[in-house]
């Protein structure tokens, strides 16, 4: 495979491709990947061009589904940071489906041409495997909104907890969500260990950032959260640490809006 790279830039995206094909995918059926990009100073414009006229027309035509594009609304990373979500049929689509693009000749030009003023990433991607749980569905259609903002949340949990923890999202918390306004697009594990065994991430959709603060609020102040938190932690907390949290908007070129 001869990829003519053309800087050191390219060759870290390229290793962490590579990367992707030695240590191959977990063995469970319907994947998803869910992907950090962060730029140079000045490139997220360049690196949203590529995937807008190329990245994402090869990934469908190697079998991978786009979910949702996102850049970070706050902070340092909104001006530096993609977040993608993709879908793999299995685990051996999607170690095909990534050597399939890096060898794709149309990939390779539009790679280079892009590139041709120096590297877009300032660091490999981050790349997460992940499988729905079983109380998640994946959203598939939403109203048009432009002031729609989505919201990632990673929690990781403490030793031996992350089962309560779905069994109260599962009982409990995607239904009070629901209430006060806030919509579930899924619900994930990753599939590796350690994080498939203390890591839950999952993404949810506002109409507004004024609607995310009020609907949060109303949420915490919900007797039915409290009285869920406290039975459900009982013996002890769930989470080891705070959440991660990332509020994000679409891309233009996002299958989610």
């Amino acid at each position: 495979m001869h990829l003519h790279l053309p800087n050191r830039g390219g060759f870290l995206f390229i290793v962490s491709l590579l990367a992707v094909l030695s240590q191959g995918a977990p063995s469970q059926a319907q994947l998803y990947e869910l992907r950090t990009y962060v730029t140079n100073e000045g490139k997220l414009d360049d690196l949203n061009a590529r995937f807008r006229d190329h990245t994402v027309e090869l990934f469908e035509k190697h079998g991978m589904k786009s979910i949702g594009y996102w850049v970070p609304t706050d902070g340092p990373s909104a001006s530096n940071t993609l977040i993608y979500v993709i879908e793999h049929k299995d685990a051996e689509a999607a170690k095909a489906s990534w050597r399939a693009f890096l060898q794709d000749p149309q990939w390779q030009q539009a790679y280079r041409q892009s590139e041709a003023d120096g590297p877009i990433l300032s660091k490999p991607p981050e790349s997460v495997y992940m499988r729905l749980t079983d109380y998640s569905s994946m959203l598939e259609e939403v109203d048009e909104n432009q002031e729609a903002v989505y919201e990632l949340r990673i929690y990781r949990t403490n030793e031996g907890k992350l089962p309560n923890l779905d069994a109260r999202f599962r009982d409990h918390t995607i239904r009070l969500f629901d209430r006060h306004g806030m919509k579930s697009v899924a619900y994930w594990h990753p599939t590796d260990e350690p994080a498939s065994n203390d890591t839950l991430v999952y993404i949810l959709r506002h109409d507004s950032r004024d609607a995310a603060k009020q609907s949060w609020q109303a949420f915490v102040k919900d007797e039915d959260w409290r009285k869920a938190a406290r039975e459900s932690e009982k013996d002890g907390r769930f989470l080891r640490e705070r959440p991660e949290v990332v509020y994000m908007k679409p891309t233009d070129y996002s299958a989610i809006k």
